[in-house]
């Protein structure tokens, strides 16, 4: 039985739910290495080396994500959207949901971090070419002057994962004790994802092909190797659409992992107290992407980018003073923050895209955004531990502001012929 043409409302679901999928795997990753995974995959009885490993495995998925971006969109740019966002789907939730059954180094010694490594490497593997596939089911299906705001659909399911992941963690501090969390309370999130992956598998079997990769089989073959057909053709554009992507990541995970691990050792916050926290703050990230998708179709993604990354600089100045000024803000650091995340995040669903022809979008997307990953956020719990141990928080806010500063430059050193001018195809 042949499917329907599928209405916007589900194609924008299915771009929403891969990424909050996405989202919520990343966040409990973040929040368990940031909470648990020291004492449970990495003993040593130097409390900052612990969590300096634990968020080392965290970045092991940032090694993983550009080889899956090469990978999957390989296969996205000739096969076709749909079976490579399925594919990716599976391979994100299946690392997910076996971090549940993983024996800890007290069972199995050694092999208990390895395997939480690898289990990582497969979730950033399906991740490098989860996004810039739901990115490409929004924006090329999206109606004329509508690209901004169907753009921003997969970039809403960041809040709707951190809110899923970050309020369960909350709900389990409340509901067991200490103790009970660190033994076992830490692997009901990793199980829970199961539901949102099933979720995401329904609506997307039953969606059709986009129209862009459609029309372009209809008048050419695709290339044989697109990555070299970006190299070779496309290399500026992909570069300042890796340098546009690194403020968002350095923002979100100097705001929540590297948050969360400072706020509850060095500021002496409780897990559930801090946690609260961002979950009220990640409200205005929502409103940030919401607010970002509008003014991208009256404007265009690269000038509300360019305002969110000069904006970011005054986050970064701004972190020092606000975390050390109590709850107040600290609260103020984290929704101010995450509301100009917004402006650096929101547009890039459809600013990436808009970069490349139809040919090689799906890897120029993905590579694109991934690499701004590794640079902006595959070390930076890392580094701001370190930084934040030897210098004070207010060096991981120059860090953020040096971030922000690596996007203006990706966005001055693009010409505007360049930027969101090909989604036709």
């Amino acid at each position: 039985m042949a499917l329907k043409p599928p209405s916007a409302s589900r194609i924008l679901t299915a771009s929403l739910v891969g990424t909050a999928v996405e989202f919520y795997d990343f966040y409990i990753y973040a929040t368990a290495a940031a909470l648990v995974f020291g004492p449970l995959f990495f003993p040593s009885d130097n409390a900052d080396l612990q969590l300096l490993l634990s968020f080392a495995s965290f970045a092991v998925a940032f090694v993983a994500r550009p080889i899956g971006a090469l990978v999957f969109g390989h296969y996205g740019d000739r096969l076709g959207r749909k079976s490579t966002l399925v594919a990716s789907l599976l391979l994100m939730g299946g690392s997910t949901f076996s971090i549940t059954f993983l024996p800890t180094y007290a069972a199995i010694g050694v092999a208990a971090p390895i395997i939480l490594c690898l289990l990582r490497f497969g979730q950033g593997f399906g991740l490098g070419g989860e996004w810039g596939g739901a990115a490409l089911l929004a924006v090329e299906n999206a109606p004329p002057g509508w690209r901004g705001r169907y753009g921003m659909f997969p970039q809403l399911g960041a809040p709707v994962g951190f809110i899923a992941a970050n309020g369960l963690f909350l709900a389990l501090g409340l509901w067991l004790d200490d103790g009970e969390f660190l033994e076992w309370g830490w692997r009901l999130p990793f199980a829970g994802s199961i539901l949102l992956v099933g979720i995401g598998l329904w609506v997307r079997l039953t969606i059709l092909e986009t129209p862009a990769f459609a029309a372009m089989l209809a008048h050419e073959k695709p290339p044989a190797v697109p990555l070299a057909e970006l190299v070779r053709d496309h290399g500026r554009a992909t570069l300042c659409g890796i340098a546009t992507a690194v403020t968002c990541f350095a923002i979100f995970y100097i705001a929540t992992a590297f948050a969360l691990g400072y706020g509850t050792t060095a500021l002496g916050y409780s897990r559930e107290a801090f946690l609260q926290l961002q979950l009220g703050a990640i409200l205005f990230l929502a409103a940030g992407i919401l607010i970002a998708g509008w003014l991208s179709d009256r404007t265009s993604p690269q000038r509300v980018l360019m305002i969110g990354s000069i904006a970011s600089i005054g986050v970064g100045t701004a972190m020092g003073p606000l975390m050390q000024a109590g709850s107040g803000g600290v609260f103020a650091f984290l929704s101010l923050g995450l509301f100009v995340m917004g402006f650096v995040y929101g547009p890039l669903g459809a600013f990436l895209p808009g970069l490349f022809p139809a040919r090689v979008r799906y890897t120029g997307a993905s590579v694109a955004f991934n690499l701004g990953g590794i640079i902006g956020g595959g070390l930076t719990p890392v580094i701001g531990a370190a930084l934040s141990a030897r210098y004070g928080i207010g060096a991981v806010g120059w860090y953020l502001a040096g971030a922000a500063l690596v996007s203006v430059i990706g966005l001055a050193l693009l010409p505007k012929e360049d930027a969101g001018s090909s989604l036709g195809g």
